[in-house]
Formats: structure tokens, sequence, C-alpha cells
């Protein structure tokens, strides 16, 4: 059968949402490991990763079992959520990729402010850092936060401010999660295109006077 027949579409749509269900697994797992190893301490963090993968799970078994068995509302379904999750992932993507330093301070400086003292040593010492900015406004903070740093660079006097690095940092990762997610928006589109058509294909081998 030639690639645009219904053979084609449905293995084509299943394979897709395969890999939607490895990506929802890896994130899902990628959240425990880093939860177990104590690499990220924020439970909101964690939550929020859990939640997309356990999400982007979901969605690609109702397209996996719509195509599977040419469900018409499950197919339906899965191009409306879909569409949504793209016009979202697409935003999201575009304001990573567009933030500038100022910006990634600013947010992150919010975030260093509302952490606990607890939360605040677990950063320090899992960065290897102290402190948040070593400048003339905030060198008081700087200061106090030196004398109560637990990070093993401390005892070397050699310990760069963590705000320097959750900006180093920062700017990488929106970088990787812009780009990635804006790659990954458009596979979304691939799948509304793939359950659009293949949703308007008769199964061959169902009854011809079906109506579809």
């Amino acid at each position: 059968m030639v690639c645009g027949g219904f053979t084609c579409s449905k293995n084509a749509l299943c394979a897709l949402n395969v890999v939607y269900m490895l990506v929802g697994l890896l994130l899902i797992g990628v959240a425990a490991w880093g939860k177990e190893f104590g690499i990220v301490s924020s439970l909101h963090i964690i939550g929020g990763v859990i939640a997309i993968g356990f999400f982007l799970l979901l969605i690609a078994i109702i397209g996996f079992i719509g195509a599977v068995s040419h469900h018409q509302v499950m197919l339906f379904i899965y191009m409306v959520v879909l569409i949504l999750i793209f016009i979202f992932q697409l935003v999201v993507s575009c304001s990573c990729l567009a933030m500038n330093r100022s910006l990634q301070e600013r947010f992150l400086n919010e975030t260093w402010s509302s952490m606990g003292n607890v939360t605040r040593r677990e950063m320090e010492k899992n960065l290897n850092c102290c402190g948040w900015l070593n400048t003339t406004e905030k060198l008081s903070q700087f200061n106090n936060d030196l004398s109560v740093c637990i990070a093993e660079c401390k005892s070397k006097n050699t310990c760069d401010t963590c705000g320097n690095k959750m900006l180093n940092h920062a700017g990488e990762a929106l970088k990787i999660l812009g780009g990635v997610g804006l790659f990954f928006s458009f596979t979304e589109i691939l799948g509304v295109w793939l359950a659009f058509r293949y949703r308007n294909q008769k199964d061959p081998r169902a009854n011809p006077s079906a109506f579809l």
C-alpha cells in the first residue's frame, strides 16, 4: 500500500504517539531521579514536571488507542487537545528564547528571596556556591549568606555566588528548552494533520457502505 493510504497513516500516528509516551515517561523518570538524588529540592518543580509528563502520557495513550481502533471521538479529542498544547507550547518556547539576562536575574532573584533558609543551604551545597549576588546593593545579604554557607568551596575560599551560577545555567537551559519545545510543537501539528487525515479515511477491511 502506498504511503498515503490507511495503513500508513495508522502506523505513522501510532509511532508518533509511542514517541510521546516515551517522552512522558522520561519526564516522570527524570523528575523522580532529580528528587531522589537531591538535584531538585522544590516540590513545586517536581510536581509540575511529573504533571506534564503524566498529561502527555495520557494524551498519547488516547491517541494511540484512537489510532488502533480508528475511534472517531478519541481522534477528535486528541486533535483538539494537541492544538491547545501546540498553542501553549509555542508561546512558552518563544518566551524562553526571548528572555534576556536582566529578566532572568529578576525572576531568579524573586525565587531566591522566597526560598527558606533550609532550601538555600541545600541549593548552595548542591551548586557549590555561596550567597546570591555579590553586588554593592546586595553586599550585606551576601556576607550574611556567606557566614552560614555549608558549600564545600567555602573551606577553600573559592566560592562563586549562586546567582552567577544560576544565571549561567538558566541562560543555557532556556535556550535548550526553547529550542526543544519549539521543535516538538511542530511535531504536534504533524500529529493533528495525521489524525485529521486518518480520521477521514475508510478502513479497507470495514463494510464499504459504513459511514465515516
